[in-house]
C-alpha cells in the first residue's frame, strides 16, 4: 500500500481544485461535523467522482523502492469491493449497500483504556484534523488499487482515548445487522467481522482512520462510516463500518484467523516469499493493469514498519 503523506507546504487547493470540487469537499465536512477544523494538507490528487484518473506524486520513495502510483478511478474503487458482510462477489457490496443506513451511527469504545464510552460517530470525529493519503489497498489474491482517502491517523485516537499500561492490542468490530447487511445470513465467516492491531502497530504513523474517499464521504459499499486502513497489510486486515473499538492486553481473535488458521494469520503483513496455500503472493496486479508487478515486502514500508517485527519468524507469522 503507498501512503503519500502531504509536504508541509502544499501546492494552495486553489491552484488545484476546481470551484465545484472544492465545494463539495466543504459540503462533505459540513455533514460529517468538521467543517472548521481545517485539513491537515489536502493532496493535489484530490478531484470529484466519476473524473479520470491522475498520476499521483511521481519518483516517490516508499521503503527504498521507486513507485510511481496511478490513482485508481473511482468507479472501479467503488464497485469492486470485497465487503462480505454484502456478500462475497465483487460487485455484491455497490449493489446490496445501496440502502445501508449509516446515521445516527455510534463508536462504543472499551477496555483497558482511560476514556470508555459511546460516541456519535460526529461528536467521535471533531478532536480530529483530516488528511488526505494516497494509500494502496492490496487485497490477498494479489489484485490492488491506489486510493485517495480522508481521514486521521490511528495513534491520534489511541492517544485520545489513553490506553491503560497493561493495553497490548485494539480490536476493531464490525456492525452486526443481517437485515441490512445480506451477507451476515451466510455461515462464510463467523459474525461479526472482528479484526485486531498490536498496538504499536496502530501507533504507527501509516495506519490510519478513513471516514472518505475522492474528498467525499466514504460509499456505503467501501466501509460507511468509518474504517480503517493499515498499509503494509493485506487488504483483509481492514475492518469496515466500525461499531466497537476495544483495548486489550490478550491477542484478539480475528475473522479470517478463525475462519482458515491455516491461510490467514494474525498479523496479515504483505510478504511475498510466503505463498498463500492456494496461490504465489510473488506477483500482484493492479486494477486497470494487465501485466504483474513484484509484490513488495511490507507493500513497500519495509522501512517504516520492519523494526516492529524484529526476531519474528516473518514466514511464519504473516
Amino acid at each position: 500500500m503507498l501512503i503519500r503523506r502531504t509536504p508541509d507546504h502544499p501546492i494552495r487547493s486553489s491552484e488545484i481544485t476546481s470551484e465545484s470540487d472544492y465545494e463539495n469537499r466543504r459540503q462533505f465536512l459540513k455533514e460529517a461535523g468538521l467543517l472548521g477544523l481545517g485539513l491537515a494538507g489536502v493532496a493535489a490528487a484530490s478531484r470529484s467522482a466519476g473524473a479520470a484518473a491522475v498520476t499521483a506524486q511521481q519518483g516517490t520513495s516508499i521503503g527504498g523502492a521507486e513507485l510511481k502510483p496511478e490513482l485508481t478511478p473511482w468507479e472501479d474503487v467503488t464497485t469492486y469491493n470485497n465487503f462480505y458482510e454484502f456478500g462475497t462477489s465483487k460487485e455484491d457490496p455497490a449493489e446490496n449497500a445501496k440502502n445501508f443506513k449509516t446515521k445516527p451511527w455510534t463508536v462504543k469504545v472499551e477496555g483497558l483504556v482511560a476514556k470508555p464510552a459511546t460516541y456519535n460517530v460526529d461528536d467521535f470525529l471533531k478532536p480530529y484534523k483530516m488528511e488526505e493519503r494516497i494509500a494502496r489497498h492490496r487485497c490477498v489474491e494479489a489484485w490492488s488499487m491506489v486510493i485517495p482517502w480522508l481521514g486521521f491517523p490511528m495513534a491520534d485516537f489511541v492517544k485520545q482515548m489513553q490506553p491503560l499500561g497493561s493495553a497490548k492490542y485494539v480490536e476493531f468490530t464490525t456492525l452486526l445487522d443481517p437485515k441490512q447487511m445480506p451477507g451476515q445470513r451466510s455461515p462464510v465467516l463467523q459474525w461479526p467481522y472482528v479484526e485486531a492491531l498490536r498496538l504499536d502497530e496502530a501507533m504507527n504513523p501509516l495506519a490510519f482512520l478513513a471516514v472518505g474517499v475522492y474528498g467525499k464521504m466514504l460509499p456505503n459499499q467501501n466501509g460507511a462510516p468509518l474504517r480503517h486502513v493499515v498499509p503494509w497489510k493485506y487488504g483483509f486486515k481492514g475492518c469496515k463500518s466500525i461499531v466497537k473499538i476495544r483495548f486489550t492486553d490478550t491477542m484478539p481473535r480475528t475473522a479470517w484467523n478463525v475462519s482458515n488458521p491455516g491461510e490467514y494469520g494474525f498479523f496479515g503483513n504483505v510478504n511475498p516469499e510466503v505463498d498463500h496455500p492456494r496461490w504465489s503472493q510473488a506477483k500482484e496486479r493492479r486494477i486497470g493493469e494487465f501485466r504483474k508487478r513484484d509484490s513488495l515486502m511490507f507493500n513497500g514500508y519495509a522501512q517504516q514498519v520492519a523494526s516492529m517485527y524484529s526476531g519474528m519468524d516473518l514466514r511464519k507469522l504473516y
